[in-house]
């Protein structure tokens, strides 16, 4: 057989498997039929996923799916923290999928992951003991910590922080057992705390039914505004 011959053989069967190839993709890249999730999930449900997922996959076929892309699209449904995706045969696309953990609400519309991370919880409702924290865009991490930071200390009161308030210039207030509100403001926070203590367990717990807040943004002690009347009881001398 002659060079000319062999290469223009060469050249047929290329085009053949070139065909056949083509056909093949063609054969095979048809729509979606199954959708597969997998992941330990305890707050949403996979109707809820599938509803969230029938939109990002409109018109997408089997092969031709950018699995990259539509990863990421699929990353911003609230709830999920990781997503994993695969082609499964036969023309499904398998999803297992990490849900956020909420460790409190934030800003009302919100919660919290163990990051300090904000997402969105609606439709799905949120665990009902979750702390309620609030402050700027972005101080979600700073809030959270500084939560976990006076959780123990007052957990060690028999007391705990339902409410938690950084205000947009540095102040910060709390509210104990969904009662009393306690005004900490910006700085000496240490020393201001430790008086709250010791008057806690000195006559303040006591008394804490009758308590509307403590004001501890005093240099020597405390005010505390009792349900029922305007006037604020001062111990020692206050800068307000």
């Amino acid at each position: 057989m002659s060079t000319r011959g062999s290469t223009l053989g060469i050249l047929l069967l290329l085009i053949l498997l070139g065909a056949g190839g083509r056909a093949l993709w063609t054969w095979l890249d048809r729509p979606i039929e199954r959708v597969a999730i997998r992941g330990e999930l305890q707050h949403v449900s996979a109707d809820y996923l599938r509803s969230q997922l029938a939109p990002l996959l409109q018109g997408q076929t089997w092969l031709s799916a950018d699995l990259p892309e539509l990863r990421r699209r699929v990353r911003n449904i609230d709830w999920l923290a990781e997503v994993r995706l695969a082609r499964e045969w036969p023309y499904a696309l398998a999803f297992e999928l990490v849900e956020q953990v909420p460790v409190a609400r934030w800003n009302d519309d919100y919660l919290l992951n163990p990051k300090g991370e904000p997402f969105a919880f609606a439709p799905v409702a949120p665990p009902e003991d979750l702390p309620d924290l609030a402050g700027p865009v972005g101080s979600g991490a700073e809030v959270l910590a500084y939560h976990d930071r006076l959780k123990p200390r007052f957990e060690a009161l028999g007391l705990t922080i339902t409410q938690l308030r950084l205000e947009p210039r540095g102040a910060w207030r709390f509210q104990l057992d969904d009662g009393v509100w306690v005004m900490l403001g910006r700085s000496d926070r240490e020393a201001r705390l430790a008086r709250l203590a010791a008057a806690w367990q000195r006559q303040l717990g006591s008394q804490a039914p009758h308590i509307r807040y403590i004001d501890l943004r005093y240099p020597n002690g405390v005010a505390v505004a009792w349900h029922g009347e305007t006037e604020v009881e001062e111990e020692g001398d206050g800068t307000g």
